[in-house]
């Protein structure tokens, strides 16, 4: 019987986490390239939950268990590629068991001092959650397994003075690819992304439609995330793809349609306004409304008063 681990087991090393799925030691201390199928040991006997301090990238496919990740679990039976940054919680269910893949390892000293280490934050998809992992397509598999396998060829040869350039720009070739694969992704499910869109524009609509003020602020990016069930980062990369709008703009959006309404058929300040709408200072208000109507607030409701017809 599996002893219950209550506490994910933190891995500081590369050579640390292979030894714990009975791997022989890495052959560079900073970056391995594991095949799941020279796993041996029952990886829940690893620990219920596990936080890496290094980044994973992964592709898993044949998968008859599932991956839990916060409060869901996720079916990966047809495959996908998932990307963690350091410090991420990864938690195993016990009924992983039987897959097939890919998993690359690379701490962030490996990249520190290459241009990559400074860029690698620009690859949102290390910040989504693992229900939102990149599916590939045949051709896209072929070209990924190969990135792969020149990774695997270059570490089975002797360590030298250029090793780590053709390294990291084998990584490079392969998040560049990921980000145009995740571009066609978002494309090619725009039926399943319109309806969270949808799903998003009736939320945003329900709050500001109500009466009552926004006491608590504006509503956040993540408050729009969790209520749609979907990675903060993910949904700010598909609305950019799609809409060519972060999510921060559509709020902004809704809150100046909202404004406008306010402006054109009350006799509100526009300090009223500005706290009624969530802001602390009526200034921020302002600025930002005339930052996207081109007016300010007061010259905006001048020119409804303008346009409205005499009384005979």
């Amino acid at each position: 019987m599996t002893k219950e681990n209550p506490q994910p087991v933190n891995f500081q090393s590369i050579s640390a986490l292979l030894k714990a799925l009975g791997l022989d030691k890495p052959l560079h201390p900073l970056i391995a390239l594991v095949n799941y199928k020279d796993i041996k040991v029952d990886t829940a006997e690893v620990g219920k939950g596990y936080i890496l301090n290094f980044f994973k990238i992964s592709f898993k496919e044949h998968f008859a268990g599932q991956i839990r990740y916060g409060q869901g679990h996720y079916d990966f039976e047809e495959g996908g590629l998932s990307f963690t940054a350091p410090n991420q919680l990864i938690a195993a269910a016990s009924e992983e068991k039987d897959y097939s893949g890919y998993t690359l390892l690379f701490h962030p000293d490996f990249i520190r001092n290459y241009p990559l280490g400074k860029q690698i934050a620009k690859y949102g998809f290390f910040s989504y959650s693992v229900a939102e992992a990149l599916y590939l397509s045949d051709k896209e598999k072929k070209i990924i397994f190969s990135v792969f396998d020149n990774i695997a060829m270059e570490l089975d040869t002797n360590i030298d003075h250029f090793s780590q350039d053709v390294l990291i720009s084998q990584i490079e070739v392969l998040l560049n690819y990921s980000n145009r694969f995740y571009g066609r992704q978002f494309i090619t499910r725009k039926i399943v992304h319109h309806d969270l869109i949808a799903e998003m524009e009736a939320y945003l609509l329900d709050i500001f439609s109500m009466d009552k003020p926004l006491v608590n602020g504006l509503p956040a990016v993540i408050e729009i995330a969790n209520y749609l069930k979907v990675s903060p980062r993910y949904l700010n990369d598909m609305l950019r793809s799609l809409t060519g709008q972060t999510t921060q703009q559509h709020i902004h959006n809704k809150l100046i349609d909202k404004a406008k309404d306010i402006l054109s058929t009350s006799q509100l300040t526009v300090a009223e306004i500005a706290y009624s709408l969530g802001f602390e200072h009526p200034q921020s208000f302002s600025r930002l409304f005339k930052t996207k109507v081109k007016v300010s607030p007061l010259e905006f409701r001048q020119s409804f008063v303008l346009m409205r017809p005499l009384k005979v």
